[in-house]
């Protein structure tokens, strides 16, 4: 028979010891911080030692999680190792991602902004006239610039040199070839002569260059082409229109002001001009910008996906940590329970373990993942502009949340089982 009186008198010093292990958690929080100043001034360690027992105190499933994981420091940080290598992979990942993807649309968001209209072939025209021009402005009312264009090929000289280029005829040249110094907002004389032409007969402004027998003086150089669009500036020269022989058009070109504006354009512009036959053929890439947004977006979603993975992975690294911290803390764990604390605080205590080592590997993986791709962006082509935009904030929080959730989740079962199982039980081992 057992001797109930030795175990009556165990459980009752068993429970003032726990009473007094419960009381002394924050206070061993206090005397690690106080040893840590003992050099400062009296008052601040004072001031520090209350502050440590006040948030002992306030939050002790904290302190007491803090105090078991550094028992088992090693163990910890290799299951905080599998996170941090997960949120690494979903934020170097997803912010390469996005980075792609913002750096093609701004350089080809002009393109999708323009809508070139050309007469059709079918139509057996070569031209747009006026009538074709003035529907072509009250389609695009309000939603763009209309830059009607004469075009040909022709040989051009200067300098000694003859090349061959596109010319253009137009009175307002900026909108499609930019703004560079010397370039006018009404063009009516001169020449204005693309960076190709330029370099290839050593023109610059203040230069002579003759086009079928006609010499020009070179108003300026047109800034090099940064961006993708069917107009082909580098290698153009651009004239008055009142140089060409034909008073209709080549095409058309409405810079509208955003893609949506561009298809409203394009829509109506087929409308109006096309309502009975297709006499014109109208250009625009927004379409295809579209298509491109689609294709980027579903390869940042295969990254993440690739790299979920490894998350996955850490989730159960951290299960199985914890499912060992559990099994070897059995007969604590049963003694906590026989002397009153409630099933509730021990499971508080082992989730917040688990969701500290989410929360420190989340922590190091962001930074390292956001310090990994500024890298990439510095030793490559890719903007830094293209990296250091909204969308990656919102894929590092998400990184470290999926991260933090993850680990949280590897720790529920364990704690669970702990906090559920019958005292006796445990402390049977």
């Amino acid at each position: 028979m057992p001797d109930w009186s030795r175990l009556r008198a165990w459980l009752r010093g068993a429970r003032r010891r726990a009473d007094r292990g419960r009381r002394g958690v924050s206070d061993a929080v206090a005397g690690a911080v106080a040893a840590a100043v003992a050099a400062a001034p009296s008052t601040v360690v004072d001031r520090t030692r209350r502050t440590a027992a006040a948030l002992g105190r306030r939050f002790p499933a904290v302190s007491l999680a803090l105090r078991n994981l550094s028992r088992q420091r090693l163990r910890a940080g290799l299951a905080a190792l599998g996170i941090v290598i997960g949120v690494f992979a979903v934020v170097a990942l997803g912010m390469l991602g996005t980075a792609l993807q913002t750096a093609a649309t701004e350089e080809l968001g002009g393109l999708g902004n323009q809508v070139i209209v050309s007469p059709a072939a079918e139509s057996g025209r070569e031209s747009l006239n006026s009538r074709d021009l003035a529907a072509i402005e009250r389609a695009a009312a309000g939603r763009g610039t209309v830059i009607p264009l004469k075009s040909t090929g022709a040989t051009v000289s200067g300098g000694g040199g003859r090349t061959v280029a596109q010319v253009y005829g137009t009175t307002n040249p900026r909108p499609l070839f930019g703004d560079a110094p010397g370039v006018p907002d009404y063009h009516r004389q001169g020449a204005l002569v693309g960076a190709d032409v330029a370099d290839a007969l050593d023109l610059r402004a203040g230069s002579q260059v003759t086009i079928e027998s006609n010499t020009y003086r070179v108003v300026a150089v047109l800034p090099p082409q940064s961006s993708i669009t069917p107009l082909r500036a580098d290698s153009a020269v651009v004239l008055p229109p009142d140089e060409f022989a034909t008073e209709e058009f080549s095409q058309v070109v409405v810079q509208a002001d955003s893609g949506s504006d561009a298809d409203a354009v394009a829509r109506e512009v087929r409308e109006r001009l096309n309502a009975r036959e297709r006499r014109v053929s109208v250009f625009s890439l927004t379409s295809v910008l579209d298509r491109i947004t689609e294709f980027f977006a579903l390869l940042n979603g295969f990254l993440l996906a690739v790299a979920g993975v490894s998350l996955v992975v850490a989730g159960v690294s951290i299960f199985n940590v914890m499912l060992m911290t559990v099994s070897e803390r059995r007969g604590e764990i049963g003694v906590l329970r026989a002397v009153g604390i409630h099933r509730d605080q021990v499971l508080r205590t082992l989730l917040v373990e688990a969701t500290l080592l989410g929360v420190a590997g989340g922590v190091v993986g962001v930074l390292l993942g956001t310090a990994g791709v500024v890298l990439v962006a510095l030793n490559t082509e890719l903007p830094i502009d293209a990296v250091l935009v909204a969308a990656n904030a919102l894929v590092a929080l998400g990184a470290f949340a999926f991260g933090a959730t993850v680990a949280l989740v590897g720790g529920l079962y364990p704690a669970y089982r702990a906090a559920w199982e019958p005292p006796v039980d445990s402390l049977r081992g």
